[in-house]
């Protein structure tokens, strides 16, 4: 039996190593995608879209950050910290 806690949120703790694996490229691509349209956007003079580009830069950080640590990659602290 679960604690109350992991009921709550309905998780099934089904994803495979490869899953997390693949979702981690996934962001490390998209953050790419995101580095590319800033330095684009700073060319064109696209204040608004540099804002945009930025933000969902510095969130894929999170998202990598976190991936890296429930993976166990040497060197990658708790993600909160």
């Amino acid at each position: 039996m679960k604690p109350e806690s992991m009921q709550e949120y309905g998780r099934t703790y089904d994803r495979t190593w490869e899953e997390i694996e693949s979702m981690l490229e996934q962001a490390v691509a998209r953050q790419r995608d995101w580095i590319a349209i800033y330095h684009e956007s700073k060319k064109a003079e696209n204040q608004k879209m540099m804002k945009e580009a930025a933000r969902n830069k510095k969130a894929l950080e999170g998202v990598i950050k976190t991936f890296q640590w429930v993976l166990g990659e040497e060197g990658i602290k708790h993600p909160l910290h």
